[in-house]
């Protein structure tokens, strides 16, 4: 299994690595590569008799989303069949990784093993992000116009989506550091792992991305005082502080710039009037919407303020999810997320458990909660980079809590094993 854990790590990093998996020949690869992955896993599971397949509830919805879209196209119950086939394909490669993340990590070392890529690969995307930031203008890794337009950040073509990125990594980091889950030596490695995402995150100027680490460390300061914990504020804080030193000295007008130029990019009323549009969408198809992937197919019919540009989501993944699928659809999300934040809040509660697993758990919650509510205002979840990193994080919440491991049952197990 560990080829497994790596084959979904090197995908997750390559999808964010290759602009986010936008374009054709990146989905793709990340298609083919789920494939190849699950092919894999079937041939182990049939050879090692003992691999236990872990089935968890929260594959119902999934599956029955990836069925409703199936009717969509079998019946015609879509305004454009070859997108919602593009659509469905990158839904099945992302489900069919979430499958294998819940089979695959599992232990204690599979956890740990997924932290530290999360942080390593999040640290070295911001350091990728920052330094192009104030090395070049409108290109993507020194080369790459963007011919179509956009707001270039790191690997990302929007800024929006890179800070969503960067809210499914940072919470590791801050998770460890406030729940110790790591020890005394590599407090600081993780402080630095962890501090310069924030940095990137707030340099993209991205005011969802900032209300949604806001957010972040609220919620995780709450969850504390849930469990009765002692939130380590002054080790948050001092990342904080440490965070809007650099701000400062890198420039912090530049950061204000940017959020005045997205706020010129799309207004308030802009974003009013998309919602209405797939608001108005929704209506005229209750049940089963229009077909997964069709809006930009859509939405011309119900444009009620024309601009030139052409719109392909409407700012809000879950607005989109009902003009898309309807009601169907909706109530699967509905589903998903219940079942998700119900086994999150069983792993938080759970007595007994080691720094480690309490932080890593934490983390997994506190960054789903923060795309989603990045989510209101952005369309995160239709990035399949971004897509796939929340399901990891979702199947890392949904992975089984360890307790404090105890000295002396330590010592008698090694004795046992080595008798043995």
């Amino acid at each position: 299994m560990r080829a497994i854990r790596v084959g979904i790590c090197v995908l997750a990093a390559f999808a964010v690595l290759a602009f986010g998996t936008v374009e054709i020949w990146s989905e793709s690869i990340l298609e083919g590569g789920a494939a190849a992955l699950f092919l894999w896993w079937a041939i182990l599971v049939f050879l090692r008799r003992d691999i236990e397949i872990r089935w968890n509830r929260i594959f119902w919805p999934v599956l029955a989303f990836l069925g409703i879209v199936s009717v969509q196209l079998a019946f015609g119950v879509t305004a454009y069949p070859f997108l919602t086939r593009v659509a469905l394909l990158k839904v099945v490669a992302c489900a069919l990784l979430f499958f294998l993340s819940v089979q695959s990590f599992r232990t204690r070392h599979d956890l740990r093993f997924v932290a530290w890529f999360l942080m390593s690969f999040g640290f070295v995307v911001a350091v990728l992000g920052i330094a192009q930031n104030y090395t070049s203008h409108e290109v993507l890794y020194w080369f790459r116009p963007l011919t179509e337009g956009g707001s270039p950040f790191g690997p990302y073509v929007d800024r929006d989506h890179f800070a969503g990125f960067m809210e499914l990594v940072v919470p590791v980091g801050m998770s460890l550091i406030v729940l110790r889950g790591v020890p005394r030596e590599q407090m600081m490695f993780t402080g630095i792992l962890t501090l310069l995402p924030i940095l990137a995150l707030v340099l993209t100027g991205s005011r969802g991305g900032i209300v949604s680490l806001v957010f972040e460390v609220g919620l995780l300061a709450a969850l504390m005082r849930v469990r009765k914990a002692r939130f380590q504020g002054a080790a948050v804080a001092a990342i904080l502080l440490t965070a809007l030193a650099a701000l400062m000295w890198l420039g912090a007008g530049k950061v204000l710039d940017r959020m005045k130029e997205s706020s010129a990019d799309l207004s308030a009323d802009r974003r009013v009037t998309m919602l209405k549009g797939a608001w108005h969408i929704f209506l005229d198809h209750p049940l089963a919407g229009t077909g997964l992937g069709t809006l930009v197919a859509v939405y011309p019919k119900y444009e009620a303020f024309y601009d030139g540009r052409i719109v392909d989501h409407v700012h809000d993944d879950y607005a989109e999810a009902l003009a898309e699928t309807g009601v169907a659809g909706g109530l699967c999300g509905l589903a998903f997320l219940v079942l998700l934040f119900r086994d999150a809040r069983r792993r938080l509660l759970t007595e007994g458990q080691s720094p480690f697993s309490q932080a890593v758990h934490t983390a997994g919650t506190v960054a789903c909660a923060g795309l989603l509510v990045h989510s209101l205002v952005d369309f995160n979840l239709h990035i399949p980079a971004n897509g796939l990193v929340f399901l990891l994080q979702a199947a890392v919440v949904l992975s089984p809590a360890f307790h404090r491991r105890q000295a002396g049952l330590n010592h008698l197990t090694r004795v046992q094993e080595f008798r043995h």
